[in-house]
């Protein structure tokens, strides 16, 4: 009953701290113990005031207590969420969604630009035994951010932190599907996680699954209710929000929208 009241009930949080990862990306950090221990992969419906409600993975923060909300500007309603203080309210309900499935052994964790969020908090459930590779992606050194947190959540592993630019203003210079091509062609994984760009999941689902490796990707589509009533976020022959946002990778190689199309806000189908 508890747990249904706090997903079907929009809760006003404070926003009590903003940490400015990049110029163009905030981290928003406010009280809330339930939100703050959800699975990887899950997401809470985030209400911006006099906006409109966005669906956010929620971020891992350093105390228990607390969670938090990594957004870029982009949209008006990323803008608007991006530019509230400390002090303002926002509205959350949540959590929705699966989680990813968390395997043991040799681990590469692929990520781009936000979609290093979930895959941050599912680092945190990786056991000290694992060895974890993490690949970051971005468009330039100035956007590049949670370099240094991968790092700290993995310390008591074995572990490297592959920084890859496309202009090539730090780390290695590309796109994140170059520097996994290498890695395995050096290295066995045991499981593959990625969230980020469409295009570059659908690059590293191909990319695991010619190696036979498991692998899973966090997709992201068009979500106005987050519980699978409004049909919004029609995936193929599923719901993003009631079926994922976690898919394996054996799933979405046979749904025909992921990596070349998606949904308009009026559900029309677009190219990427």
């Amino acid at each position: 009953m508890e747990l249904q009241k706090s997903i079907d009930t929009v809760k006003i949080v404070t926003v009590e701290k903003v940490i400015d990862e990049t110029p163009t990306v905030r981290t928003l950090v406010f009280s809330d113990e339930f939100l703050a221990n959800v699975m990887p992969g899950q997401f809470a419906m985030v209400w911006i005031p006099g906006i409109n409600e966005l669906p956010m993975s929620i971020m891992v923060t350093q105390d228990k207590t607390k969670a938090a909300f990594t957004v870029r500007k982009h949209g008006l309603a990323s803008t608007a969420l991006y530019s509230v203080k400390p002090g303002d309210s926002i509205g959350v309900r949540g959590p929705y969604g699966n989680s990813f499935t968390i395997k043991e052994g040799k681990l590469l964790i692929v990520g781009g630009g936000t979609g290093l969020v979930p895959l941050m908090r599912l680092a945190t459930f990786l056991k000290k035994t694992d060895e974890v590779t993490v690949i970051i992606g971005a468009k330039t050194k100035e956007e590049v951010f949670f370099e240094g947190l991968a790092n700290d959540i993995l310390k008591q592993n074995k572990h490297k932190v592959v920084v890859v630019t496309e202009d090539g203003t730090y780390g290695e210079s590309g796109l994140v599907t170059d520097a996994m091509q290498r890695l395995l062609k050096e290295n066995t994984f045991d499981a593959v996680y990625t969230c980020g760009p469409e295009k570059m999941m659908h690059k590293v689902v191909q990319l695991a699954t010619e190696k036979k490796i498991h692998v899973e990707a966090s997709i992201e589509r068009m979500m106005k209710c987050g519980m699978g009533l409004c049909g919004s976020c029609c995936f193929g022959d599923v719901l993003a929000c009631r079926d994922g946002t976690v898919f394996t990778g054996q799933y979405l190689l046979t749904n025909k929208e992921f990596g070349y199309t998606r949904r308009s806000k009026s559900g029309i189908l677009e190219n990427y």
